[in-house]
C-alpha cells in the first residue's frame, strides 16, 4: 500500500492498511491511523498525528514548522481527527509555545485546495473551507462553520458554531455562532438559517436565533445589555446558548 518511491522515515507509525502515493514523505514523528489515504507528493512532518480514514490529496504540506518569526524550534505538534478530506496544496502548520504548542483539527472536515490553517488554530468538526480560505494563527473555529472561497480570519479571532463567511470575507473580529458574514468589507448579514434547517433546527429554533441576532446587532443595546437579556431566555431557548457563549468569549470584539 506504500509506493516504492515514497519515503517513510524510521520511527513513523503507520497503520498497516494506509495508502501512501508516489514521492510522498512521512517524517519520523508522524502517526497515521487506519484507513488513511495519502496521495502523491505529500509531505507530513513534525510531531503530527492523523486519526482514521483521512484522505490527503497531492502536494499538501501537513505538520510543517509554523510561519511565525518567534518560533525557535521548540517542540510542538499537530493533531488531526478522523474522516477529514484535505485537498490539493493545503498547508497546515503545527503549534508554537506561545499558543500551547498544538494545532488541532476535528473530524469530518472538508478542506479544499490551497487552504491554509496556521499555527495554534483550534478547528472543530464538520467545517467546510472552500478554495483558498485561510486561518491566521491562534484562530478558534466551532463546528459546522462554512468558509466560502478566499475567506478567512485574522489571528486570535473566534468563529462560532454554524457561522458562515461569504466569499472574500476576511474578518478581523469575532463572529458569534449562527451569524452569516458577507460583503466588502465583510459585515454581519443575518443568521445562517438555511444551514441550520439542513442540520435539523426547527422553525421555532431558527426564529428564536433570529430574534437573538436582532437584539445583539439591531436593537442599539450594548453587547452586555443584549447578552443579559438573552440569558433570561436561555432556560426556555437552549439553542441560544451557543450564541451567548461565543459572544461572551469574544476578546477582539464582535464584527459589526
Amino acid at each position: 500500500m506504500i509506493h516504492r518511491t515514497a519515503i517513510v522515515e524510521d520511527g513513523a507509525r503507520v497503520a498497516p492498511d494506509v495508502e501512501i502515493g508516489p514521492y510522498s514523505l512521512i517524517g519520523p514523528d508522524v502517526e497515521i491511523g487506519a484507513g488513511c489515504r495519502i496521495g502523491p507528493h505529500v509531505v507530513i512532518t513534525g510531531t503530527t498525528r492523523l486519526g482514521r480514514n483521512n484522505r490527503i490529496f497531492q502536494f499538501a504540506s501537513i505538520g510543517e514548522e509554523p510561519q511565525d518569526k518567534k518560533f525557535g524550534g521548540e517542540s510542538s505538534a499537530l493533531e488531526i481527527g478522523d474522516n477529514n478530506t484535505i485537498r490539493e496544496a493545503v498547508t497546515i502548520n503545527r503549534g508554537t509555545a506561545d499558543g500551547g504548542g498544538m494545532t488541532r483539527i476535528g473530524h469530518a472536515n472538508w478542506i479544499m485546495a490551497y487552504c491554509h490553517i496556521a499555527h495554534d488554530c483550534q478547528v472543530g468538526s464538520h467545517i467546510v473551507m472552500a478554495n483558498g480560505a485561510t486561518l491566521a494563527g491562534h484562530v478558534i473555529v466551532g463546528d459546522h462553520v462554512i468558509f466560502a472561497g478566499y475567506s478567512g480570519a485574522h489571528q486570535f479571532c473566534r468563529i462560532g458554531d454554524h457561522a458562515f463567511l461569504g466569499m472574500y470575507g476576511g474578518v478581523s473580529q469575532d463572529v458569534p455562532a449562527y451569524v452569516m458574514v458577507s460583503g466588502q468589507p465583510p459585515r454581519p448579514r443575518g443568521v445562517n438559517s438555511e444551514g441550520l434547517k439542513r442540520r435539523g433546527f426547527s422553525s421555532e429554533q431558527v426564529r428564536n436565533i433570529r430574534e437573538a441576532y436582532r437584539l445583539i446587532y439591531r436593537s442599539g443595546k450594548s453587547r452586555e445589555e443584549a447578552l443579559a437579556e438573552l440569558e433570561q431566555r436561555r432556560p426556555d431557548q437552549p439553542e441560544l446558548a451557543l450564541m451567548i457563549d461565543t459572544a461572551r468569549a469574544s476578546t477582539r470584539g464582535l464584527l459589526r
